[in-house]
């Protein structure tokens, strides 16, 4: 289900009211490969309900460049929804999850092995109010990039 950005911190508490524990992760998800699917798997274990911060179609060209995202904002938010692993995705616009957290707060934030405390600057608020960060190895092999550039080099 997709959340409205201006009803976070009231879906979230009521959540908490009812005892869930929440997980939260971020990202773009533009092209969805197994990595990703392992990954939010791994997360959910780590609570009851999963909500993923989905990175705005502006997001994405601000972090990977003019020529992504691949697959629009609600494209990538209805496939995230039909993942086993998802419960709740909420679109954002801004650089990093900071904002997002705070109003989130969810009891375990999960990352990608390829981030570290000092590297992550999410880790802080999280941990500001009581939350902890875990972090999940990453599958090799396996991006939107390397999709990407494959497809490049078949076309060539």
């Amino acid at each position: 289900m997709l959340i409205d950005r201006n009803d976070v911190e009231t879906f979230c508490d009521e959540l908490r009211s009812r005892g869930n524990k929440i997980v939260f992760t971020n990202g773009c998800f533009d092209i969805l490969h197994a990595g990703h699917v392992r990954y939010l798997t791994a997360a959910k274990t780590f609570g009851d309900v999963m909500i993923v911060g989905l990175n705005s179609d502006e997001s994405v060209r601000r972090l990977k460049g003019n020529s992504r995202p691949i697959n629009s904002q609600l494209d990538r938010a209805e496939v995230l929804s039909g993942l086993k692993a998802v419960d709740h995705v909420i679109i954002f616009g801004e650089q990093t999850a900071e904002a997002l957290i705070a109003e989130v707060k969810p009891n375990v934030y999960v990352k990608g092995g390829d981030y570290t405390l000092d590297t992550l600057p999410e880790a802080k608020i999280v941990q500001q109010f009581g939350g902890r960060v875990e972090f999940i190895n990453l599958v090799a092999g396996r991006s939107t990039t390397n999709i990407v550039e494959k497809i490049l080099e078949l076309k060539q």
